[in-house]
């Protein structure tokens, strides 16, 4: 009994000395082909097995019949390669996040394909996935560059917003003191402890682009005492400024906030709060 080792690569059998005359005869194995008999531990060729030695001896004066030729099982494409390509590729859509794993996997890829001895194909995918995450990763400085300042516009304009609701409600404290008080506004030198009671939360009283700060706003000081309905609706009752708390005055004592260097905010006495541009300043409303 023999076993059979086939161009595939695999073991076939065991069979019978027999049947492996027949599959001579059907040229379905030659002088070259590997068997060992059951049991044995070497592979040698047909034509060296005593037992089939005559099988392969030439007629007298013909020729040798040169050895069928062998068919080399096919490479199998490697998964790595193929999943480096297409990570890289999704560089693009995940701002090469996914680029360094590819980057990573393609060089794996690429030695197992080298070590394999030819069981494994995908060289060129490998190849293909080192370089695309490559160029994804070296484009991440770029994408920084253009993601960040989006970021911070987008963090300047919701301070921009929360400032803006801020001075709303300070407004409203404003005019319910009033209400509670003869309709007379708070006293210039201690509105923000004339009015504390009136608001939600001391939060309200701080921008957010001004950390530390316990008040970003200030008090027209030509308001101290004024009755509210005496008050012209476009004159100026709260601005930002960096007085701090209970802090007072007019328009020397504007200050813009960080959330924005173009312009200032200001509540205006009709309870709108106005963005002003600075060569708007000189517009705004200060006398009752």
């Amino acid at each position: 009994m023999y076993r059979i080792l086939g161009a595939d690569g695999k073991e076939y059998g065991p069979v019978t000395g027999e049947v492996l005359r027949q599959w001579i005869a059907q040229g379905r194995a030659n002088a070259q082909t590997k068997v060992k008999p059951e049991g044995g531990a070497d592979w040698q060729t047909l034509a060296s097995v005593p037992e089939f030695g005559p099988d392969f001896a030439p007629a007298p004066g013909a020729a040798p019949t040169p050895p069928l030729p062998t068919t080399p099982a096919e490479a199998k494409t490697s998964g790595l390669a193929i999943t480096s390509l297409v990570l890289g590729v999704l560089g693009l859509f995940t701002c090469g996040v996914t680029a360094l794993v590819g980057l990573i996997l393609g060089i794996i890829a690429l030695v197992k394909v080298s070590r394999s001895g030819g069981r494994l194909s995908g060289q060129g995918l490998a190849i293909a996935g080192i370089c695309v995450s490559g160029l994804f990763l070296l484009m991440l400085p770029l994408f920084a560059a253009m993601l960040l300042p989006a970021l911070a516009r987008a963090k300047y304009q919701a301070q921009r917003i929360n400032c803006v609701s801020n001075m709303k409600q300070l407004g409203l404290a404003v005019r319910t003191y009033a209400n509670d008080h003869n309709d007379q506004l708070p006293p210039a030198a201690t509105w923000c402890d004339a009015i504390q009671n009136n608001v939600g939360s001391p939060k309200v009283f701080q921008c957010p682009s001004e950390a530390g700060r316990r008040c970003a706003y200030a008090f027209n000081a030509k308001l101290d005492g004024k009755k509210e309905s005496e008050v012209d609706p476009q004159t100026v009752v709260l601005f930002e400024s960096n007085l701090g708390w209970n802090g007072s005055g007019g328009a020397a004592q504007l200050k813009p906030h960080k959330h924005s260097s173009r312009t200032v905010n200001v509540l205006l006495a009709d309870g709108a709060v106005v963005p002003m541009s600075r060569s708007e300043l000189g517009t705004l409303r200060w006398e009752p």
